[in-house]
């Protein structure tokens, strides 16, 4: 509940008065620092533990290959849609929705390891800014604030349901079993680190280099929460 508010909050704040670009692109950046601890420290490094290095690198290296198909598949129709003239609301929302998938099954997951503060921090603070930056984008659309807030309080429901599916499935397996989900969440977050939040913090950051800065900044204090 407390990952998936920050886009529902994040919708809000889009809609009606959304910060600067580059506040965006530091939220952003800073997010995707903090994820590289959370995808190195809770995810791959308990993979790692659980079933060693051959079952945790495959199960990696599948994440990565199922987020960039389904991903690759979505940019493909997110084209189509936007040249047909509409879908600007879906398409936004099925973006979102791909990349909070991995990372919020990793939540449950991890629930069942035991809650992870540093996980569970990066998660809420990549998907503020995300929020804000898609609903900015629809009110540039036309779309209505009621309409932005009811699709971005739908993408908080829906991500809900990965956590659930996580700890529920998960719970009472093998520490060798657990490796595979494990190191599978861990690729695919890391995909979509490289594919979507990176490239969006640069891109709200017009290019200025001291953007770095906030990602080393998510970094070093994500490790700091996870190893307090």
């Amino acid at each position: 509940m407390i990952a998936s508010s920050a886009l529902p909050l994040g919708g809000w704040i889009g809609a009606w008065h959304a910060p600067s670009r580059e506040v965006t692109a530091a939220l952003l950046a800073f997010a995707s620092g903090a994820l590289v601890t959370a995808v190195a420290i809770e995810l791959f490094e308990a993979a790692f533990e659980h079933g060693g290095a051959w079952r945790a690198g495959l199960a990696f290296l599948a994440g990565a290959t199922i987020f960039i198909v389904a991903d690759t598949w979505l940019e493909r129709r997110k084209h189509r849609r936007h040249a047909a003239g509409g879908g600007i609301g879906f398409a936004l929302l099925a973006g979102v929705t791909l990349d909070g998938v991995p990372e919020n099954l990793a939540m449950g997951v991890g629930l069942v390891e035991g809650t992870s503060l540093a996980l569970l921090v990066a998660i809420f603070v990549s998907n503020l800014p995300e929020a804000i930056v898609g609903a900015e984008k629809m009110r540039e659309a036309g779309m209505s604030e009621r309409a932005i807030l009811g699709i971005w309080t739908a993408a908080a429901i829906l991500l809900a349901i990965p956590v659930l599916v996580g700890y529920g499935a998960l719970e009472g397996v093998s520490e060798s079993a657990l490796s595979w989900p494990l190191g599978l969440a861990a690729g695919a977050v890391l995909a979509s680190l490289a594919d979507t939040l990176m490239p969006e913090a640069y891109e709200e950051a017009r290019g200025k280099p001291r953007i770095a800065y906030f990602t080393a900044l998510g970094f070093l204090l994500s490790f700091l929460v996870s190893t307090a």
